[in-house]
């Protein structure tokens, strides 16, 4: 009996623990504070980002099929588009689609740097309501590839500048708007521009690149708009897996053909998910958000050391956003085998997109993969990876001024860091700095998140604008 009353006593304990953690972790209190006001030519925003999305700057991988007339219209337009900016602020041209321009502070400190890039993903124009690269505006809307992804904030950024240069204001520090015309086939761009940086030991405060937005409905019970702004982004491993084999007639199998060893492999890699890992990014994002969560959930994420568990459970069988931001996802995409139904091919084929925790490497998870499948047949080829990125702080001025100019455009929305998911140009500043910031400056429906990179892709004009309004803030603060 003794021992008896010990382990209930324990467990009176632990359940009161538990509950006087998730009673305490309520909201932190937020100084109110005043936003900075802006003062901005909307119409001239509308209509420079009107005549960015009529450059048909598309980008791929297969160079020879880009139209570098389209890119370099582009370019020709800027100067009549942000004359005040063509005038204060030196223009550098990098190889690979570099555009650099630096607009010099008042007093010498390290520099900021402001990011978009401009070329955009191909068109199916047969499945668009209305023309992709018209621009054509209708109940407040704009359509065109190109107006969230993303010549809308390389149009904020600039357009931010123009209005503030007409206004006589000049930052304290030097400011860059670093523009690459091939982020989305993983073009050199970006790294050149970062080569500049090094080279000529400037050291930055702050970068600030796509990524997260103001969403709503993304985080288990909070009903408030969330501003999310990645501090990390995911590694990326395309692996291929193959077979090879004699092949032969369909009639005659053997026990198990490539086909069907790949399908196994297959079966057993999404049957065993990757560990979860509670990386800083997302740990930082449940201590803003959980706190708003219903109760079930605030005891969860408070006493994630008791329920990681019962959180990782969830996730592996649920799938989606949460289930992404902790683990290392993989992605079967693509198959490939026989040229005809009643032939076994000689070698098939399958490639998987991993994308990969802060914790995990490319190493590492081709190694575990190998692990999982178990099968010596099965060749391993890395097609292409990138490592994660570095963590970048939430405990300095850069991240304070982003914060700022996000709730300063997007009042009563909760600001949190994030782990993005996807990649960009911005996993090449991590070389040269810790304050490396994801957010895309638009609020987005789930709708809207849908159009980037789809069909009937389009922006509010209230977006547009709100996009000038933050970079705005952004650059008052510099």
């Amino acid at each position: 009996m003794t021992v008896l009353y010990i382990l209930l006593a324990l467990l009176a304990v632990l359940v009161l623990v538990i509950l006087a953690r998730t009673l305490a972790f309520r909201p932190k209190e937020q100084k109110e504070e005043k936003p900075v006001s802006v003062d901005y030519d909307s119409k001239a925003a509308v209509d420079a980002l009107g005549q960015l999305v009529r450059c048909k700057t598309v980008s791929f991988y297969d160079r020879s099929l880009e139209d570098d007339g389209e890119f370099e219209k582009l370019i020709a337009l800027l100067p009549e588009l942000y004359p005040n900016v063509t005038e204060n602020c030196p223009l550098i041209k990098l190889p690979d689609r570099g555009l650099l321009y630096r607009w010099q502070g008042r007093e010498p400190g390290p520099a900021a740097v402001l990011m978009a890039h401009y070329d955009v993903v191909p068109v199916d124009e047969e499945n668009w309501e209305k023309p992709a690269f018209e621009a054509i505006i209708e109940d407040g809307v704009m359509w065109g590839r190109g107006t969230l992804d993303t010549k809308v904030t390389f149009n904020g950024i600039l357009s931010a500048a123009e209005n503030l240069i007409k206004q006589g204001f000049r930052p304290e520090h030097d400011i860059y708007f670093a523009f690459s015309g091939g982020e989305e086939v993983n073009g050199h761009g970006a790294e050149n521009i970062v080569e500049y940086f090094k080279e000529n030991n400037i050291e930055l405060s702050m970068v600030v690149d796509e990524g997260g937005a103001v969403v709503k409905d993304v985080f288990p019970g909070v009903k408030e708009s969330c501003a999310l702004i990645g501090i990390a982004e995911k590694g990326l491993l395309n692996l291929e897996f193959s077979v090879s084999g004699g092949g032969g007639h369909a009639s005659a199998p053997a026990p198990h053909t490539p086909v069907g060893k790949l399908s196994l492999a297959c079966a057993k890699v999404e049957g065993k998910p990757f560990k979860a890992h509670f990386s800083k990014p997302v740990l930082e994002m449940f201590d803003v958000l959980g706190r708003r969560s219903g109760f079930v959930y605030r005891m969860i994420f408070a006493n994630l050391w008791c329920f990681g568990w019962v959180l990782d459970m969830i996730c592996r069988k649920g799938g989606g956003e949460l289930n992404a931001l902790l683990r290392t996802t993989v992605a079967f995409t693509q198959m490939s085998g026989s040229q005809a139904p009643n032939v076994i091919p000689p070698k098939a084929s399958m490639v998987a997109n991993l994308r990969l925790n802060p914790e995990d490497s490319v190493a590492g998870a081709i190694e575990y993969i190998r692990n999982v499948i178990g099968d010596e047949e099965i060749k391993l080829t890395n097609l292409d990876s990138m490592e994660p990125s570095p963590i970048s702080r939430t405990d300095c001025e850069g991240w304070k001024k982003v914060s700022s100019a996000v709730s300063g455009t997007w009042p009563g929305s909760l600001v949190a860091p994030y782990l993005m998911v996807q990649c960009s140009d911005s996993r090449h500043y991590g070389r040269i700095s810790d304050k490396v910031y994801r957010f895309s400056a638009m609020a987005l429906t789930t709708e809207e998140q849908r159009l980037i990179h789809g069909n009937n892709e389009r922006i509010t004009l209230e977006a547009i604008g709100k996009a000038v309004e933050f970079f705005m803030r952004i650059m008052k603060q510099c």
